[in-house]
Formats: structure tokens, sequence, C-alpha cells
């Protein structure tokens, strides 16, 4: 690893600079650096079998917050490469920890002692609110993009809406297996996956409280010889930033779920160019209780909406899957196979997350890690 702090890393592609600012502050599109980011920094944890089960970047990109199963939650200065603090949580235990829209403000979800949500400044660590109404364990976190409303998911069957300045839940929807959610970027639409019956349902934020608008039916994709009698192994959903895309994060063998966020059609599946052993993927929210911590999903979109990164499924590399690429056809899949490998010395792709305010990625297992574009070395295809 490259000792000392990085350079600040740029922003993600915007109109082109006019020819007399300095180089280093010229904006670099994302399908020009894709295939060069390279680890810059690694951040040990405080032991060897201690994991990284979520990361979060606040709304600036300037820092990175990772929730570990040693009930501890550590700060990180994006643009410094810096680590900045430890916030214990013994009593309660972290999972899912997410900045809002005040500065050194998040949220996270309880793993102890009971299944509240905690409002907590990172600046004193002090708590401002608790969220309490779940019964069962939290298994999903989803902040509005707009504003000071968030979603939580949960074992119960349960997804409730929360505001920020009030301690009780403004609604709830009862659904089966409702583990994960997602805004897409005009906060006006919410997609809820519910694992048990392998469909993601679409609402309208307006009227949250209404059915669903859209239910996309999974079951089509879900792994050959399956028959439809295991619970989908859905460990993360997130809409791209043009909203035109919706991807499902999964522990399938064949990979991810590249959706139309419209229609519900599948795009393509993006599998890994490696089969996962046990060990590699975090469990999903589904999963019964397993030696494998829990993690967010190993894959991201990036800010362009563009590429996929996430984890190869061996120990250490990350992948990158061009959506604009070439779409196969293996037999009755529609497939896009990985176009690089970003290598890594050490440290597993288990959670993985992009910078949607620079390009710049972020990795953790054991270890956090950072990774920015590096212009002495090239693409590396598979």
């Amino acid at each position: 690893m490259a000792p000392g702090p990085p350079p600040p890393p740029p922003p993600p592609p915007r109109d082109p600079p006019p020819a007399d600012v300095p180089k280093g502050e010229r904006t670099e599109k994302t399908s020009d650096i894709i295939g060069t980011l390279r680890p810059t920094k690694l951040f040990k944890l405080s032991k060897p079998n201690i994991y990284v089960t979520s990361l979060d970047f606040d709304e600036k990109g300037q820092l990175l917050i990772a929730a570990c199963s040693d009930d501890s939650l550590q700060v990180y200065s994006a643009r410094e490469g810096t680590h900045v603090k430890s916030i214990l949580s013994h009593k309660y235990g972290c999972h899912l920890a997410r900045f809002t829209h005040h500065p050194q403000n998040i949220l996270y979800a309880s793993t102890k002692s009971d299944h509240a949500i905690r409002y907590l400044s990172t600046h004193d660590s002090s708590y401002q609110r608790y969220f309490r109404g779940h019964t069962a364990s939290v298994t999903d976190l989803a902040p509005c993009p707009r504003d000071d409303t968030f979603l939580s998911c949960s074992t119960d069957n349960t997804v409730r809406l929360w505001n920020l300045q009030s301690q009780n839940s403004q609604a709830r929807l009862n659904l089966a297996t409702p583990y994960l959610a997602a805004y897409d970027p005009s906060a006006t639409v919410i997609a809820i996956a519910s694992a048990s019956t392998s469909s993601i349902l679409l609402y309208d934020v307006r009227n949250f409280d209404k059915p669903p608008f859209a239910t996309f039916d999974m079951r089509q994709y879900d792994p050959p010889g399956s028959g439809g009698r295991n619970i989908p192994e859905w460990t993360k959903l997130e809409f791209s930033n043009d909203g035109k895309s919706l991807l499902v994060t999964t522990n399938h063998s064949q990979g991810h779920l590249l959706l139309d966020a419209f229609t519900g059609d599948l795009k393509a599946q993006l599998p890994r160019p490696y089969q996962p052993t046990w060990g590699i993927l975090r469990s999903a929210p589904s999963a019964t209780p397993s030696k494998t911590p829990f993690g967010q999903g190993d894959s991201s979109f990036s800010a362009d909406g563009r590429y996929v990164l996430g984890g190869s499924g061996a120990d250490r590399d990350v992948v990158v899957w061009d959506t604009q690429g070439r779409v196969s056809r293996e037999g009755e899949k529609k497939v896009i196979r990985p176009m690089c490998n970003l290598p890594c010395e050490r440290g597993k792709g288990a959670v993985v997350l992009w910078n949607h305010r620079y390009n710049m990625l972020a990795t953790a297992d054991t270890e956090v890690i950072m990774w920015l574009p590096d212009e002495h070395v090239g693409m590396t295809p598979l």
C-alpha cells in the first residue's frame, strides 16, 4: 500500500472544465478511470477476527463510516485518507450505519438489548433520538435522498416510515419478509424486496399506505433447480442515479440481477468470475443464522449509473461490469460478463460501496480499503 494520505479524489463527471483550469482540479470521466482504480489506503480493525458489516459515505462524500462486529463505529476521512474516530456501542450493538442530511449525524440499527434504531451525533457521541417499534432484527435502513424521512425493514415483517424529528413511525406496511428497501433518486418511488414471495414492490411515496402501483415477479430469475422452494439470498437493493435501472445484489451463483426500473424486465444477469466458496460472501437477511457475519451487499453502482463494481467471488479482487456492454445469450439467460478486474493484494470485497461525490471506491471485510484512480496503471481485462 502506498504510504501517507492519498490526494483528494477527483469528482465524478460533469461539464468539461475550461481550458485554463489546472490539471489537478479537472474532472475525470468515470469511463476513463474505472479500470485504473487501485487500493490506496488500508485501515486495520482492532482485532483480526472483527468484520465490517456496513459502509456509508456522507452526503458530501468526505466521510466514511463503518459498522463493525465488535460493536464499534469507525469514522474515516475520505478526502484525507485518515481514521477520524471510534465510537463504541457495546450496550446496543450496531449495524447498517447511515449518514443523514445533517452533518456528522448518523442512524444505525441495534443488534443487542432491543431492536431500536438510534440517531447519533458523531461529533460528541450523544444520542439525539431513539426510534422504537420493531420487534425483531432490522435488516435495512434507507434514508430519503431529499428530506429527513427514512425507511426501516425488519424480520418482524414490517416496513416503517420515519421522520428524524419524531420518535414515532409515520406509517407502517405489513408484508411478508420485506428485508430490503431503496428510494429512487427523485425520492418519489420506494422499492421493497420481499424475499419469500420473490417479488419487488414499488410504492408511491405520497401514497405509502396504499397498495403498490407495480409488482415485479422475480421467481423466473431464481437459481436453476430451486423451483421456488428456497428464499432468494438477496443482500442489497439499489437504484442507479439516473433512475433507469434497479440492481438486486445476490449471493446466488448466477450473480446479480440488473432490472429495468420501470418495467421490472431483466436487462442482464451479472455473474461473478469465480464461484464463491463458503465464508467469502456475507449472510443475506433471509438466511438462517450461521457463522458468516451479515453485510449490506457486495456490489454498487458507479455515480454515472453505467458501471457496477462488486466482489469477484474470490478472496480479494473487485470486478467491474459495464451495463452498456455486450449482452450475451447463455441458454435462456441474458448475461453481462465483467469487463475488467481491479486487483488487490489483501482484503476481500465483502462490502462494496462507491462514493457518489468522487471517483472513489470503498471495500471492507476485516479491513477497510479506499480505492483511487492510478494514472500509472492500465485496465486489467478478464
